[in-house]
């Protein structure tokens, strides 16, 4: 799954170099961190969350069929004040 989130992920964004998928294990289940360039956070979350809905509805649906259980979270990153 994280191959699939990644490659999906790289294509909608505009830094596809930037973008890490990490996965995180809590009690059995799957927690995909997604961490890009603060440019591109908009453009994944999309308009009124279309976009992360539509990512997290695929994923766990992918992950059922394969018997896992899974979810996407965003981290944004907050950038260092000078």
């Amino acid at each position: 799954m994280q191959a699939w989130l990644e490659f999906v992920v790289k294509g909608l964004t505009d830094r596809p170099d930037a973008v890490t998928v990490m996965p995180q294990e809590r009690d059995g289940f799957t927690v995909y961190e997604l961490r890009l360039h603060p440019t591109d956070v908009g453009k994944i979350i999309g308009r009124q969350g279309a976009t992360i809905h539509a990512l997290r509805a695929l994923l766990q649906v992918g992950s059922a069929r394969q018997g896992q259980r899974c979810s996407l979270e965003l981290v944004e990153e907050v950038p260092p004040k000078d």
